[in-house]
């Protein structure tokens, strides 16, 4: 098995919707903002490569939507997906899998780009997209707290491409023989968000998604506002760290410009990063 960082592209969010009921003097200590109170963020995915196949987890925003979508997210940097990937040797229609944690749309919006006559249609034409079947029955049918993130055309054209398969296990913990890694489900940002728990050269890695945005939310409490349940986040976010830190997991950050791969530490606070890595420095020791 080999592991890559895939940099999809960054692009900021407001830093209270980010923080919640966190005072912005504390999570400005971490995540400052710029004049609009928008922090930077990245859409950095994983891909890999496991014998024939390469599976890739998350796919960023993409660039389908419009100049007016993309003016409230402040794109920012040179990264995109389809780049990021022939940057490592390997080309779109090369992806066997695409495994998606959650169907936000900074998560699932490069699964599916618009073609020359503007039809909607998969970017990995020879991929079978895995979705959570609970999760996709609650993105097909949004509440209106998260209607704004879960955009049909990003949604319908899988389903309608015919490569889409389900997940349906129950967790917490899902030990499913179609990875080369395990699964945590957890509920609080969104219904049955998937976490990868993959073992890579003695290591245990965790693929944090919005579970843990950033190394700003690493105390307990510092919750987004868009989480649906936010009292569930605190009890998943503590029990998750407890266990990463017994386990010596690395946290590897989807949404963090600045920190790619951590390790923690225990500190009087809580569970604090220990050390800031590059993923491919970490694992060229």
């Amino acid at each position: 098995m080999k592991i890559y960082p895939i940099e999809a592209g960054n692009f900021k969010l407001d830093g209270g919707a980010m923080f919640g009921v966190v005072p912005k003097v504390l999570w400005g200590q971490t995540n400052p903002a710029d004049k609009n109170n928008k922090i930077e963020m990245a859409c950095r995915c994983l891909l890999i490569e496991d014998g024939d196949r390469l599976i890739l987890i998350d796919t960023g925003m993409g660039n389908k939507q419009s100049n007016k979508f993309f003016s409230h997210y402040d794109l920012w940097g040179n990264y995109s997906l389809e780049y990021s990937l022939l940057a490592n040797g390997f080309h779109k229609n090369d992806i066997t899998d695409v495994f998606l944690t959650h169907l936000h749309f900074d998560h699932c919006g490069g699964a599916i780009y618009k073609d020359s006559k503007q039809m909607l249609k998969p970017s990995f034409k020879n991929a079978v997209f895995w979705v959570h079947k609970k999760h996709w029955e609650w993105a097909k049918n949004p509440n209106i707290r998260e209607r704004a993130s879960f955009l049909k055309e990003n949604i319908f054209p899988i389903e309608e491409s015919g490569q889409l398969k389900f997940i349906d296990d129950e967790g917490p913990l899902i030990l499913n023989s179609s990875f080369p890694f395990s699964i945590l489900l957890v509920n609080g940002h969104t219904d049955k968000q998937m976490i990868p728990l993959i073992e890579y050269q003695g290591k245990r890695i965790a693929y944090v998604a919005d579970l843990i945005p950033t190394v700003g939310h690493l105390p307990i409490p510092y919750i987004m506002g868009y989480d649906t349940r936010p009292l569930i986040t605190l009890e998943e976010k503590k029990t998750f760290l407890e266990d990463a830190f017994k386990k010596e997991t690395l946290l590897f950050f989807e949404h963090d410009p600045r920190h790619e791969l951590i390790s923690i530490k225990q500190t009087e606070k809580g569970i604090r990063m220990k050390e800031n890595y590059s993923f491919d420095s970490y694992f060229s020791k």
